[in-house]
Formats: C-alpha cells, sequence, structure tokens
C-alpha cells in the first residue's frame, strides 16, 4: 500500500526549485507553538540541513519546556528574546518558510517583518482560509497536521532520504501532539504509513510520546488538579463542558506555557460530554479551546464565536474581551446543543463542515 499523493504536481515543482535554488532560509510558526507547529519546524530544519542549506528556525514567543527535548530546540531564535537577531535573520534570507499559520495575525509582531522581507514566502499549513501573502501555498486543510503535510512536502520532491531520525522525531510528535497521540482527526491509512515510515528511521515513539504528553512538573499537576476539581463545570443537557483559568489563578500555579496542554481533553472522558471548552486568560486577549467526539463539529463554533477555526474534532480560537464575556459567549450557545435540538444543530454543522472539507 502506498501513501497517496495530496500536493499537486504544480506546487511540488515550484517547491522543489525554490529549495533547490536558494540557500539562505528562515522557518516560521505561529505565536505560542505546539507540538504541530515545532515539529514541523525543526523537522524541516534538520532536512534542509541535510541538504547542505543554512537554515534557522524563529518563534514570535517562547516554546513551551515541554517540548525542549525535541532535537534542535535549543537552538531557536526567539523575537521576544532577541528581536534585532530575528529582524536581521528575516532580512537576510531569501526563503522563507511560514508553517503551521494561515494569516500573519498568528504570528503577532513578527507579522510586520515576516511580511516586508523580500525573500520568497512559503506556506506549508492545514488550518482553513489561508490569505494570500505567500508566493507558494500550500494548504490542506484535511491533513491530520502540518507535520504530516511537511512529509507529504519532503517525499513529493525527493527527499526521502533526507527524513534522518532528528526529523523523524520532529515530525512524529507534531504528528502525535496534534490528533491526541491518534485519537481524532487520523482515520486515514495514510497517516499509519507516515508513521511506519517514520519508525523505520529509529525513533522510540512511546519515548516521544512520555516527554511531550506524559511529563509534568509538580506546579503543572497542581494546577491540571485545581482546573479539574474547582473549575470544570459540566451541562449535561446540552451534552457540553467548559473549564476556565484567570490569570490570578495561573500565577497561583506558576503558570508557564504549555502547562493546560491536552486540560481541554479530559472532560470528554465523562459520559455524554460531547463537546469540551477550555477559555484561558493571556495577557491581550482569552484563549479559546473546544475538542469534541463524533460528528459534533467544534470549528464552526470558533469560526463563528472566537475568531477561529481547526478542525471538526479538534478548534480553537482568540476572544477579545474579558473572561465573563467570553463565557457568557459560551453559556449564549447552550440551549441551541440541548437534546432537543442537537440532532438539528449536528445536522447543519455536518452541511458546513462538508463545505468547508470541499476548500
Amino acid at each position: 500500500m502506498r501513501i497517496s499523493q495530496v500536493i499537486s504536481n504544480e506546487e511540488l515543482l515550484q517547491l522543489k526549485d525554490y529549495v533547490t535554488w536558494l540557500n539562505n532560509i528562515v522557518i516560521t510558526c505561529h505565536l505560542s507553538p505546539d507540538g504541530d507547529a515545532m515539529g514541523a519546524s525543526l523537522g524541516l530544519m534538520h532536512a534542509l540541513e541535510a541538504l547542505g542549506k543554512t537554515v534557522h528556525v524563529v518563534t514570535p514567543d517562547m516554546p513551551p519546556r515541554s517540548l525542549a527535548f525535541l532535537p534542535g530546540a535549543k537552538d531557536i531564535h526567539v523575537l521576544t528574546k532577541h528581536e534585532d537577531t530575528v529582524r536581521s535573520l528575516l532580512e537576510r534570507a531569501n526563503l522563507i518558510f511560514c508553517l503551521d499559520y494561515n494569516s500573519l495575525k498568528r504570528i503577532d509582531n513578527l507579522g510586520p517583518i515576516v511580511e516586508r522581507a523580500k525573500a520568497k514566502k512559503i506556506m506549508i499549513d492545514h488550518h482553513l482560509d489561508p490569505e494570500n501573502f505567500c508566493d507558494l501555498t500550500i494548504s490542506y486543510s484535511r491533513m491530520s497536521s502540518t507535520c504530516e503535510l511537511v512529509f507529504r512536502a519532503l517525499m513529493g520532491i525527493g527527499l526521502m532520504k533526507q527524513i534522518n531520525r532528528k526529523v523523524a522525531e520532529c515530525l512524529y510528535c507534531g504528528m502525535m501532539t496534534d490528533t491526541g497521540n491518534f485519537s481524532y482527526n487520523s482515520n486515514t491509512a495514510d497517516i499509519y504509513l507516515i508513521v511506519a515510515e517514520l519508525v523505520a528511521r529509529g525513533i522510540n515513539k512511546d519515548r516521544i510520546y512520555n516527554l511531550a504528553m506524559n511529563t509534568s512538573s509538580a506546579d503543572r499537576l497542581r494546577l491540571i488538579g485545581f482546573a479539574l476539581a474547582e473549575k470544570m463545570q459540566v451541562f449535561p443537557e446540552s451534552h457540553a463542558a467548559l473549564i476556565t483559568l484567570s490569570k490570578d489563578e495561573l500565577i497561583r500555579y506558576n503558570y508557564k506555557k504549555g502547562d493546560t496542554e491536552s486540560l481541554v481533553n479530559m472532560p470528554l472522558q465523562v459520559p455524554d460530554v460531547q463537546w469540551s471548552v477550555f477559555l484561558r486568560d493571556d495577557e491581550d486577549y482569552i484563549k479559546v479551546s473546544s475538542r469534541s467526539q463524533g460528528e459534533f463539529a467544534v470549528n464552526t463554533i470558533c469560526e463563528k464565536h472566537f475568531n477561529g477555526g481547526g478542525h471538526k474534532n479538534a478548534a480553537g480560537g482568540e476572544f477579545y474581551g474579558t473572561l465573563d464575556e467570553a463565557v457568557a459567549v459560551f453559556m449564549s450557545l447552550l440551549p441551541q446543543f440541548a437534546d432537543n435540538n442537537t440532532n438539528n444543530n449536528n445536522k447543519q454543522d455536518n452541511k458546513i463542515q462538508s463545505k468547508n472539507d470541499e476548500k
């Protein structure tokens, strides 16, 4: 059984041309980089370095501690720590990769710098509705992760030999974390054929899982315990759950970036909870994360109400207002998902989802 081709021949030819002839490369990813953003960026970096290219990875802010084990993570250039270095790297680059984001606002203060850069720009992403700011856009929303797309891109331009153990570790981490350890957005045979290729490169997938998903500080465990015991609300009639964390609560438990990763998934363990929402009070907005089971489409909710989007069962967004106002929006949605309305609403969401999948 062979891995099917997703990226068009035209896109692959243009990608190969850029990679062949351009040598000073900077890779960027979105604000608050997660496993997929970090895995795609570092995996692509190692593959291009194996070709003899000069490659730097730049992030808008600090990656989470939980991903520091990824090979190359210590060499990342962070805008909020080394602004002059980041500006210089982007100004000198002749090729910039934009990974795991579909609009410049997703990279915060890095956006204007990337926009002004004279380098050729390539987007590789799996979110809906990509903006037109790149010379080449490789965007397929039905993919499980950007890491899956990066693997397909490398395979498509003949760089399978460059997918060494370091590349494989990074790409596997992104595929695993963006599917909740292959528990959603992962019901296609191709994903496991790709995993088999990555394992064949010598990775220890169990080690990667434990480091990325199953390693916590004492403060993080206390924060998760507090969130579940004191802040989780369950709404049985609407098959929903909500967790909120304010700035003061995050400070109380010495919150570090990445400490609430996977928290939004936990309420789905409650029987009959179909969708879960987590609202975290960040500096300038409320970070929204949502997960669901079965045919319940949370991406449409995030698109309509939280300036976001994503996949049917895993989506997120940003709410520009107070935490109380974000909670009020969530509460206003509950009646339409009550038992007597759930079936009709799911049918409507499925229609919207089908249209999105066609994009």
